[in-house]
């Protein structure tokens, strides 16, 4: 920073300015107009500017100078130091409401709540001037700029994607991950909600995540809670070829969302898939003659046909996986059976037909279709068919990957690590659902708020996946990361009842590892904004 001087006559104009790069580009901008001030304030401020670091050693040796502490510096900074590098401060841009936006993302990644939170993490951490947030809001705001993320999703979304590209000008976007996923609302009132495939019986809305070959959110999407999984494919196809404007990728699906219709609209689109086939859809492989059973092994294995690849394997895990649940299930069954007798046998009024209705439909429940109930000599008996049995274990954890990729486009063991990588889009809805950033609650009723908190839940966890991939060398989750950060707080130095001075103390330690490896500089003061930032609605009181 320095002081700007300029002179007419009698006029004089001063201002407090500071130098700062932009694309490479030296630029300046205003920080506050001293033209005020008298001769003897403006001296003493190019003193303080020049003499900054003998600043607090001076102060310090006055008796009237007081030591304070600030507010939480370290997770803040380094957050939206995190957003700029990944370029979603870029895409959000830098208005009011791109600010706000941002405010909303930084504060979904350090503490989890509704908007009336989001506003009081004003009072703990310095996100003010981490952001460089100029007018005071409250949550009404927020709600607003919920709606404006949801209006303008496609525009960031858009500069998101042709910043990563030019980030990454050697990696070719040539595969695109897509899955879905539900999530069910406690309330009645939300637009989008409505009664799907939920099994709590819940409304719910489905939401849709695209991402790059490597995990990377690209676009999420949201859809009324009673879409069909294969009828959110269409939107995806249409937005890599128009929005994005790119041709010849392929798309990786999960089985049964990739079907016939789908993969028509993709060969519409010059686009290719990767995707698995349902168990009845290997069992009609298997009858015609396709696949036989015997190439199913640890081993890729690959079949060719005119139009389609299909790549093989069983997996000795999964297939012990399945045959422990389907033994757990039948001890549970054999419980209810014992039980069920037991009480016949001690009431003698009971209906054996009772206990039998009630055993059949566990059964159904389960899904135990090798398993049947019958009543003899007054008491139910468990039987099982090995012939069904038979028929149904006969392909555990063996699964089918099916493609129209010709041979030099993908290997099958290339073919095989895609779909494979679909894990990274389930592991995405974990994190954004139930884990650390915890998407529900949903606090939104409108389909434009509800959008928008999706939005920036997807924003979260592209700064999450960053952190993540950094900290993960030094044996850190992101959770105990920010954490420590968080503990990081500035020192006011105070002087006659005045805030002079806002210092941020040097780091040593975990913070400084941590600081290291997300290749972070702290600045050493700040200036405090004293902005109102507060919450209209006031937590109720005891009566």
């Amino acid at each position: 920073m320095y002081i700007d001087v300029s002179k007419s006559g009698k006029y004089r104009r001063v201002l407090l300015r500071e130098s700062y790069r932009e694309n490479g580009k030296v630029k300046k901008r205003t920080v506050g107009n001293l033209s005020d001030c008298s001769n003897e304030e403006i001296f003493a401020i190019q003193v303080a500017l020049k003499d900054a670091e003998k600043l607090p050693k001076i102060l310090a040796e006055s008796k009237d100078v007081k030591l304070l502490c600030g507010k939480s510096v370290g997770a803040a900074f380094v957050a939206v130091d995190m957003a700029e590098k990944t370029g979603v401060k870029e895409a959000l841009g830098n208005t009011k409401d791109g600010k706000l936006a941002l405010w909303q993302v930084v504060a979904r990644l350090l503490e989890q709540g509704s908007r009336l939170s989001a506003v009081r993490l004003h009072e703990q951490h310095a996100l003010v001037e981490a952001i460089g947030i100029e007018s005071e809001f409250c949550e009404d705001d927020l709600y607003k700029n919920l709606a404006w993320l949801a209006e303008h999703q496609a525009e960031i979304e858009d500069r998101l994607f042709k910043n990563f590209q030019k980030k990454h000008p050697n990696s070719p976007v040539d595969l695109f991950l897509y899955d879905v996923t539900s999530n069910y609302f406690e309330g009645q009132h939300n637009e989008l909600s409505a009664f799907g495939y939920n099994r709590d019986g819940k409304k719910q809305i489905v939401i849709g995540l695209l991402c790059d070959k490597h995990g990377h959110p690209v676009s999420v999407q949201v859809f009324p809670g009673n879409t069909c999984d294969t009828k959110t494919f269409k939107d995806q196809i249409d937005k890599i070829a128009t929005r994005f404007k790119i041709d010849n990728v392929t798309m990786v699906g999960d089985r049964g969302m990739i079907k016939s219709p789908q993969q028509d609209d993709l060969t519409s689109a010059k686009f290719n898939y990767i995707t698995a086939l349902t168990n009845k859809q290997i069992s009609v492989l298997e009858k015609q003659g396709v696949i036989q059973l015997e190439l199913f092994e640890d081993k890729i294995c690959e079949i060719k046909t005119e139009d389609k690849r299909y790549v093989l394997r069983r997996n000795p895990v999964r297939a012990t996986e399945i045959e422990n649940s389907r033994m757990s299930k039948e001890s549970c069954l054999r419980k209810l059976v014992i039980g069920r007798n037991k009480y016949l046998q001690e009431h003698s009024k009971a209906k054996p037909e009772t206990a039998l209705k009630m055993v059949s439909e566990k059964i159904k429940k389960l899904k135990c279709k090798w398993l049947n109930a019958e009543i003899r000599s007054n008491k139910l008996v468990l039987i099982c068919d090995t012939e069904i049995l038979e028929d149904i274990s006969r392909f555990d954890g063996c699964y089918v990957i099916t493609t129209n990729l010709n041979e030099t486009r993908a290997s099958s063991d290339e073919i095989h690590m895609a779909y494979k990588n679909l894990a990274k889009v389930e592991r995405a809805f974990r994190e954004s659902k139930t884990g650390h950033l915890e998407l529900r609650p949903i606090h939104v009723r409108t389909k434009l708020s509800t959008r928008g908190h999706v939005f920036v839940v997807m924003l979260a966890y592209l700064l999450r996946m960053e952190f993540q991939q950094i900290w993960k060398q030094i044996d850190t989750t992101v959770e105990e990361g920010l954490n420590q950060l968080s503990k990081l707080c500035s020192v006011k130095i105070s002087k006659g009842g005045h805030i002079n001075v806002e210092r941020i103390p040097s780091a040593d330690g975990r913070v400084l590892e941590l600081l290291t490896k997300a290749n972070c500089s702290l600045p050493e003061t700040i200036i405090s904004r004293y902005i109102n930032v507060s919450t209209r609605k006031k937590l109720a009181t005891a009566t």
